[in-house]
């Protein structure tokens, strides 16, 4: 089982989106897939109640508790972590992942944050030596913008250059209203929108 933990200090920042889209395409791949919603908000859950019983099944797990446990045989674990985690709570999530994704958006408050963040991380032992991969997504990207160019220097500066560049699509939010990923639409819908995503996905199967 690979155990993705998708987090950052930094609220609005796609956290849930990049979640359920990423376990949506692990279904898809035919992979046994759990989504568990860390967040008090549940939204992951939400998601999920809107799911059409058509589509490749994932697990829910309410984990806006405690973590827990997790159903025999699942190939891939996504988390869904809450904003503002203490560093305790960072910790303990951290123990669970097998790597950590995080959701940077082109904004000078989001750079701040996620710098704080990122550092943070960087000092954990297990992310020091290696032996868990941090993986940035460039989040909400439009193209040709000045803000683009700010990001990518930023990452370059911190050590942390994009795994993936999402962009800004309306597409996220009307599949979302019903309970569908990017990899539930069909390709005509979201193909270039998907094609975003393979770096990522390609990145996250090769901690296998």
């Amino acid at each position: 089982m690979i155990r993705i933990l998708v987090s950052n200090l930094k609220g609005g920042c796609g956290k849930t989106t990049i979640a359920v889209n990423l376990a949506a395409a692990f279904a898809r791949g035919g992979l046994a897939t759990a989504l568990a919603d860390a967040d008090r908000q549940r939204s992951a859950l939400a998601w999920l109640a809107l799911r059409p019983a058509e589509l490749p099944p994932l697990a829910g797990l309410a984990w806006h508790k405690e973590p827990g446990p997790v159903p025999p045989g699942t190939a891939r674990l996504v988390i869904d972590a809450p904003a503002a985690l203490r560093g305790k709570e960072v910790e303990a999530l951290l123990e669970l992942a097998d790597l950590v994704v995080v959701p940077v958006l082109p904004s000078p408050f989001d750079e701040a944050s996620s710098a704080r963040f990122l550092a943070r991380l960087d000092e954990l032992k297990p992310i020091r030596k290696g032996k868990k991969p941090v993986l940035v997504v460039a989040n909400r990207l439009r193209p040709r913008s000045r803000a683009v160019g700010r990001l990518e220097a930023f990452l370059a500066r911190i050590g942390h250059p994009p795994a993936a560049r999402l962009a800004e699509r309306s597409l996220y939010g009307e599949l979302a209203f019903e309970g569908r990923s990017l990899f539930d639409a069909p390709a005509r819908l979201a193909g270039t929108a998907i094609e975003e995503w393979r770096p990522l996905l390609r990145a996250v199967e090769e901690v296998v």
